[in-house]
């Protein structure tokens, strides 16, 4: 196993993961396709934490990029030795690695947050508010209590569709970085490649 190639699938999963996060957290600013509740800051506060496009988007950038480069890295010289070049690249990489955890954690954290509380909307006395704000996320449970909820239409579909969509990529990007931290330090300490003949190609 080519701990190098492994590395480099996990990047290019990254780029795409951050780029659908960057778009979902976009999206959260427009219900409906408006722009109005945006500017009249009638939307939920953690859609103003940039969840998604920072911590789930450009954070993730990073460590993407640091991985798709392992394959094709030639650091050498590590510690004095041409051959621990390559370990030392692995090795690197976690803590890349550990950038990436720590923004796909802040996406899902945040996102969890704003699924809890729920959007917020015009309710039927005409307030806005946070109609969902004391239900502890048992509203997720009860489509019918929707229906509170008279503007922007369909705000609560939006609202967790979308922070669904941030929970779950931002979740797969945690593991995938998770992964990377153990792929790294064993490609750091077996070599960058663990067959004898992959470890004389790299």
């Amino acid at each position: 196993m080519c701990y190098g190639k492994c590395a480099r699938c996990i990047g290019h999963s990254l780029v795409w993961l951050a780029i659908l996060c960057i778009v979902a957290n976009i999206l959260l600013y427009f219900p409906n396709g408006e722009t109005k509740y945006a500017s009249e800051n009638h939307l939920s506060r953690f859609v103003w934490f940039f969840s998604g496009i920072v911590g789930g988007g450009l954070l993730m950038f990073l460590p993407a990029f640091v991985f798709i480069g392992l394959e094709q890295d030639d650091c050498c010289g590590c510690c004095g030795h041409e051959n621990y070049g390559k370990r030392c690249a692995m090795l690197s990489s976690v803590l890349a690695a550990l950038i990436g955890i720590a923004g796909s954690g802040y996406c899902v954290i945040v996102a969890a947050l704003g699924l809890a509380e729920g959007p917020v909307c015009r309710d039927s006395l005409g307030q806005w508010n946070y109609t969902f704000a004391n239900t502890d996320g048992q509203y997720l449970l009860d489509t019918s209590t929707w229906s509170q909820c008279t503007e922007p239409k369909h705000i609560v579909e939006w609202n967790v569709s979308l922070f669904s969509i941030l929970l779950a990529l931002g979740g797969i990007e945690f593991i995938l970085c998770l992964i990377q931290v153990i792929n790294g330090v064993m490609g750091g300490i077996c070599g960058y490649c663990c067959s004898r003949q992959q470890r004389y190609d790299c």
